[in-house]
């Protein structure tokens, strides 16, 4: 195993791990935001108030978004332990 074989696999890997947490962190950012306004707007501060909306939409976003997200990690995954004997040189 050489090198760029060790950057190749760590860059596939964060690739994997930002696609499959980047629709997470944007859904949960933007209901932040939209209730961070409503709470501006309305004075009204109540911490669980930001806590259960954000939940509800990350929940969403991994039920629609779920089956892509496994299936890119099972990829990945897949992937990985089907190159094991290239990575480490008997083939």
């Amino acid at each position: 195993m050489n090198t760029q074989t060790v950057i190749d696999l760590v860059t596939r890997a964060m690739v994997v791990a930002g696609e499959v947490s980047i629709p997470i962190l944007l859904a949960s950012l933007i209901v932040g935001l939209v209730v961070s306004l409503f709470q501006a707007m309305t004075q009204i501060n109540d911490y669980t108030f930001t806590f259960v909306p954000k939940l509800i939409a990350i929940a969403l976003v991994l039920y629609i978004g779920g089956p892509w997200m496994l299936q890119q990690l099972t990829g990945l995954t897949t992937a990985l332990l089907t190159g094991i004997p290239h990575i480490i040189g008997i083939t």
